[in-house]
């Protein structure tokens, strides 16, 4: 059942007496301006659907529920940043990744924000079935080893979109090339890593990494709170609410469940296959230990689609060239693969213009005016390119299809997928998770 509005706004008023350090100057009382609950839908992220909009709008408890997520952050793994002041910042990463490794009983002095934020973590839900999890990630590897490192920096470019959800990112000193490719580099760590054998158990690399990325995001909230409460203000809580809410984090967390519900609403359908199923409850069991409330994580593909959408309605337009366009250009100018040998200049060309088409396509309807209004050009050589290199992953993905089909060759197959996940996150290199206060910058 979901959890009662009354309930959550006092869970979200309770953030500012259980966490004073972070939330201490936060008046949970002011109505951002980022949050539209109003029916402004032409002022708000969904504004090209008002048909969808209208309709969502009649759900009067899913969108109350999305403003409410939007002034939430992770309760536990904030409290456990909190504790930077007194423990330092790499004393609170080499607990974690020692409680992560070894378990909370090898962690000598323990606080006791580190003991919840991994009970927490371990507390796995009653609806989280393993297999259907394992064999989630299975079907995942397909796309994952194939497509990622083409498509990610596109997917990346799409979490810049709008000046109130991305301000986060600009504070911490992601509009430069070395720091966006390093964000990049993390997000796909993650994922890469989600989709491994057995990852996701409790001493599987992708829990410690959920772990990492939930600490990330609370040394952002930290840092940008407790700074803005200082004589330099670099957070204006007026305009932007608190920093990367719930509800941010379903975009990254949930934009595979919602690809797939699209598909299943679109062919007329009302329920997933056992496929895409599988492939949904992974996603799910990976956005809990990410931190994502269930009331955040449907099940039926209509319900995954309006959450989306809610979101997005709930969400108040903007584009700035300061912020979006800097994450923007910070993002296309990232050197993601090694361009000493000319086999690499040659790939990493067409990466680019991959992922550049890949952006339009995906999120701006096809459309080259869009993506240009955005800051990304598409050029002849571009869609020439992406064209060459999409022909050859469906050629590939469709050939991995069979495989995994056919009894004799199926488990090869997903061992050479391994394989491929493997390579493609050593070429990564070590993912830090991390957050620099120093690099701040001050909120235009």
């Amino acid at each position: 059942m979901p959890t009662p509005i009354a309930e959550l706004r006092e869970r979200i008023a309770a953030q500012r007496t259980d966490n004073p350090a972070m939330y201490g100057g936060v008046d949970f009382a002011i109505h951002p301006e980022r949050l539209l609950l109003d029916g402004d839908v032409a002022g708000s992220e969904l504004r090209a659907y008002p048909k969808v909009a209208a309709t969502l709008l009649q759900n009067r408890d899913l969108m109350e529920r999305m403003g409410a997520y939007t002034m939430m952050g992770d309760a536990v793994a904030d409290a456990y940043a909190a504790l930077m002041p007194e423990y330092g910042f790499k004393r609170l990463v080499d607990m974690l990744v020692e409680a992560c490794d070894k378990g909370l009983d090898k962690v000598e002095g323990a606080p006791a924000p580190l003991v919840t934020f991994i009970r927490a973590m371990e507390a796995t839900p009653a609806w989280v079935d393993r297999a259907m999890v394992e064999e989630g990630a299975r079907l995942q590897r397909v796309s994952f080893a194939n497509a990622a490192p083409w498509a990610i920096r596109g997917a990346f470019i799409a979490t810049f979109m709008n000046k109130y959800a991305a301000l986060p990112m600009a504070l911490t000193g992601t509009l430069s090339n070395k720091t966006a490719a390093r964000r990049i580099k993390e997000t796909a760590t993650f994922f890469g890593t989600s989709v491994l054998p057995g990852a996701l158990a409790r001493f599987g690399p992708g829990f410690k990494a959920a772990a990492m990325v939930r600490l990330m995001h609370s040394m952002v909230r930290f840092n940008v709170l407790s700074q803005s409460q200082g004589a330099t203000r670099r957070w204006d809580q007026t305009v932007y609410g608190i920093p990367i809410p719930q509800v941010d984090q379903m975009p990254a967390g949930l934009i595979s469940d919602f690809l797939i519900s699209s598909k299943v609403l679109r062919e007329g359908r009302s329920a997933f296959t056992p496929d895409e199923r599988a492939q949904i409850e992974l996603s799910r069991y990976r956005c809990f230990l990410l931190g994502l409330p269930e009331d955040l994580l449907a099940e039926t593909p209509q319900g995954i689609v309006d959450a989306w959408n809610a979101r997005a309605l709930s969400l108040r337009a903007g584009f700035d060239e300061a912020t979006c366009g800097g994450l923007l250009r910070a993002t296309l100018e990232a050197d993601l693969i090694d361009t000493s040998t000319p086999q690499g200049q040659i790939r990493a060309r067409l990466e680019r213009s991959f992922a550049k088409v890949y952006f339009m396509q995906n999120f701006c309807d096809g459309s080259e005016k869009a993506a240009a209004r955005f800051g990304v050009k598409i050029r002849a050589i571009d869609r020439m390119r992406a064209t060459a290199v999409g022909v050859g992953l469906m050629g590939q993905m469709r050939l991995y299809g069979v495989a995994a089909r056919t009894p004799v060759v199926r488990h090869l197959a997903d061992q050479r997928l391994v394989g491929k996940v493997r390579s493609y996150l050593g070429s990564l290199g070590h993912a830090e998770f991390t957050t620099d206060a120093a690099k701040y910058k001050p909120a235009a």
